[in-house]
């Protein structure tokens, strides 16, 4: 069976579970004035009492300047939910990443939050990264790589890669980010497409972050909708 089939069929079947599930009470995450509701991990921050916040608000967006590297994390927690990011590289096209269930800070190399990322990588957006969380797709070996050098931490098969290409919309103009988390399982979309999908997830709920990891990205939207799911 094609992948592009079997992403039809599995995206068909879940829109029509979330449509008949998804709350109508969205909240945006950001508030177009300050980062309220948001607070940063930077570790260069802890040494150099020079170094910058690389997280800012400018012309009503919220910006990661890439620089130094870190995170901007939500205060709260999340669990089942729909995420709406529109984002766009500002100059140089590069990396970023929405990380979901989100906990213990600077887990991994003393940088990143135990989490599962949702890849933003330019030409690479919808990849899964598991940061010191765990999940599972199909066709797991032929994605991920042999069994026996899967992992979560250190040099082990971190990345799942997404299953499209040609998602990303050209440097400059602005993507559009869907992440559905419902127990433990993740759908992503990216510009619509539906281009990747987990479960069994060793998380299930959590805090929402953001990357500051290289390049300069330019957030309009973060919107975040409850998922209410249907009782048995």
């Amino acid at each position: 069976m094609k992948k592009s089939y079997l992403l039809g069929l599995i995206a068909l079947g879940y829109c029509l579970f979330s449509s008949k599930n998804a709350s109508a009470q969205s909240q945006s995450l950001f508030n177009g004035k300050d980062l309220k509701g948001w607070h940063a991990d930077v570790p260069e921050m802890d040494k150099n009492k020079e170094a910058r916040l690389p997280f800012v608000v400018r012309d009503g967006m919220l910006v990661s300047l890439g620089t130094p590297g870190g995170h901007l994390i939500t205060d709260a927690s999340y669990q089942n939910f729909r995420l709406e990011l529109e984002y766009r590289f500002a100059g140089k096209p590069g990396n970023c990443g929405a990380l979901v269930f989100v906990s213990t800070p600077r887990a991994l190399y003393e940088m990143f939050p135990k989490s599962i990322e949702v890849q933003m990588m330019h030409t690479n957006a919808g990849d899964f990264w598991c940061i010191q969380e765990d999940i599972e797709v199909p066709d797991m070996e032929k994605r991920r790589g042999p069994r026996e050098k899967w992992g979560v931490n250190g040099d082990k098969l971190r990345r799942i890669p997404n299953l499209t290409d040609g998602s990303e919309k050209p440097v400059g103009e602005w993507n559009k980010m869907t992440i559905e988390c419902l127990g433990n399982t993740i759908k992503v979309w990216v510009n619509d497409d539906f281009v990747n999908y987990g479960y069994n997830a060793t998380a299930a709920t959590g805090q929402i972050a953001l990357q500051a990891e290289g390049s300069e990205v330019e957030f309009r939207k973060v919107l975040l909708t409850p998922i209410k799911k249907l009782s048995k």
